[in-house]
């Protein structure tokens, strides 16, 4: 190691971020034994061979007392998660006589109950530190985006807090807490989604019996009105629904791509207009909650046009679903019918867009969908049978699937991967962390707590997935960064910045490519505000026998990359760094 930093042809400044990193790298190897999963990979045998092939589950917690309904990462390696405030006492109980609140359980003969427990917590990604939060009205089945300057706006609910909007701000100091804010949501936002849009806003789109969207902040009589949307009073299923937590997702044009049910459009949000009407997905399965399939926008990749009248191609790839009628089987008759194992991928940038169907490996719904720093998309949660709801799915799928976005051969996109052993049906979750693995959490099928119920109990633990390319056999082969080269870490649209990064074996094929990533807003079964940029790069200097120096081009506009903060990452043939936060503006 001395040997390396004394062949370093670079400035002060790399060494100041350095020793850091290493100290770091070398106390979490020293403390390794810590964070092995003790529970073994069911009917795989976990060579070192396998588990770089096929990934590796490593348990972080096995209670953290709260349900994690609802995850969101901020900029500052924490994650706030949380679940519902009526649902009966967590088991994370705040110190005697503090945090306590009073809620009307519906649920038993009107009782009035006092609750002393935690329904959210503060998880920090890199010491482990659990911390609980107070949040005082109900955020059962809501939804949130970061703002540009990195707080979680967090809206709607359910009873009380269905028009609630709530804050929790980024702070370093370790006090950052929850915040009602005094101004209300337009309509009643339960199951409804949100968008960050470019111009730093957020837009709430849907939820139960809301055909409607709006934005916030509320700054005046013309924002903080509700705009009705005909297309989700059409798109809801008698009974079913199927049109809730609707997937949302900003094109590089400007527009908002809009799906529920089985169909969508691109909405003009600015005039208030659908813009085009899509076709309808094929094959008749539901898509959106309770028939919960979910959603990504695959990878922008720029193409070298700064002012970006060359438009990024943009794709929308949907997974999952129930056919008709499965909510009303697992509902009402406890007959639990096949999900789909259907995906479609859809290029909106196309004239004229059509869907182009792909089969997963298995049927699944209520599972998660998270985009890789390599572009590609993982699969993971949900069950095998029926669909999102109390108890109303069984068959739990623990495999993992990776579906590889640029492999031009539909047949060979889809590769499983190792399972988890535990079992994450309804209101459970997964988030990208910097490092490229997977947090994932969550799993009450209940109406309340239910810790001891069969087959599936409510489940407190959270876990770590850690993709292939995490595996100890690509280490050579793993980015460094040392330091980004931009005033106060701000990438510029279309301004160019450097980051210096180590690198013991280089390969010229494929490279190095620079990619964002937005800390997305995780539940049932949607992250919402995920997006991937990949950047235009400039040139690639080699500083010493292991540095190295690469120059990129921020983002070319804000409908490209909307403003906020993201995970920067470098990957270098196919395996990634651990992330750095940078700030687009």
């Amino acid at each position: 190691m001395a040997f390396i930093f004394k062949n370093l042809s670079l400035s002060s400044s790399v060494f100041f971020y350095a020793i850091p990193l290493l100290l770091s790298y070398l106390f979490i190897v020293s403390h390794s034994q810590y964070l092995t999963n003790p529970t073994p990979f069911s009917s795989i045998n976990a060579t070192t061979s396998n588990v770089s092939a096929g990934g590796q589950w490593v348990l972080l917690h096995k209670s953290i007392g709260v349900s994690a309904m609802h995850m969101q990462l901020l900029k500052n390696d924490k994650v706030i998660l949380f679940d519902r405030t009526d649902m009966g006492p967590s088991n994370f109980s705040f110190p005697s006589g503090t945090g306590c609140r009073k809620y009307n359980d519906t649920h038993h003969h009107n009782r009035t109950i006092t609750d002393c427990t935690a329904h959210s917590l503060q998880y920090d990604v890199i010491s482990g530190n659990i911390r609980p939060l107070y949040v005082s009205s109900d955020t059962w089945c809501s939804s949130g985006a970061l703002d540009p300057n990195g707080t979680l706006i967090q809206t709607g609910g359910y009873g009380p807090g269905i028009r609630k909007i709530r804050t929790v701000a980024s702070c370093d100091d370790g006090k950052c807490e929850w915040t009602e804010l005094p101004v209300n949501l337009a309509d009643g936002r339960w199951y409804a989604s949100t968008q960050i849009l470019p111009d730093g806003r957020v837009i709430v789109v849907g939820g139960r019996r809301a055909f409607s969207y709006e934005f916030y902040p509320k700054t005046d009589d013309v924002s903080s009105k509700r705009y009705y949307l005909s297309f989700l009073a059409e798109t809801t299923d008698p009974y079913e629904e199927n049109n809730l937590y609707p997937f949302l997702h900003l094109l590089p044009d400007g527009n908002l791509f809009i799906f529920a049910n089985n169909r969508s459009i691109l909405l003009d949000y600015k005039q208030n207009r659908v813009v085009k009407e899509l076709p309808v997905i094929p094959d008749g399965i539901k898509r959106t909650y309770p028939s919960t399939g979910s959603s990504v926008l695959l990878p922008l990749k720029m193409n070298g046009s700064l002012d970006g009248s060359d438009k990024p191609e943009a794709e929308v790839l949907i997974c999952g679903g129930s056919p008709p009628g499965a909510f009303n089987m697992s509902n009402l008759n406890r007959v639990f019918v096949s999900a789909s194992n259907s995906c479609g991928r859809i290029k909106l940038t196309d004239p004229d867009p059509k869907w182009v169907m792909e089969e997963m490996p298995m049927p699944r719904v209520m599972s998660d969908m998270l985009l890789l720093p390599t572009g590609d998309v993982i699969i993971l949660n949900g069950a095998s049978n029926g669909t999102a709801g109390w108890e109303d799915a069984a068959n739990p799928v623990f495999n993992p699937v990776l579906y590889k976005t640029y492999e031009p051969d539909p047949n060979l996109r889809f590769v499983v991967l190792n399972p988890s052993s535990t079992p994450r049906m309804y209101h459970s979750s997964a988030l990208l962390l910097p490092d490229g693995s997977i947090l994932v959490g969550g799993s009450n099928p209940h109406e309340v707590y239910n810790f001891t119920a069969r087959p599936f109990p409510t489940d407190l633990s959270l876990e770590a997935y850690q993709p292939p390319y995490l595996g100890p056999l690509l280490a050579a082969l793993r980015p460094s960064i040392l330091t980004i080269e931009a005033r106060d870490s701000i990438v510029s649209y279309g301004q160019m910045f450097s980051v210096t990064f180590m690198l013991s074996v280089y390969r010229a094929d494929p490279g190095i490519s620079v990619v964002l990533i937005t800390p997305s807003f995780t539940t049932h079964s949607f992250s919402m505000n995920q997006r991937m940029v990949v950047l235009d790069v400039a040139r690639l200097e080699n500083l010493s026998a292991f540095a190295y120096k690469i120059a990129a081009y921020g983002p070319p506009k804000t409908t490209v990359a909307p403003p906020g903060y993201y995970m920067l990452f470098l990957v270098h043939a196919g395996t990634p760094s651990h992330a750095v936060w940078v700030k687009v503006q």
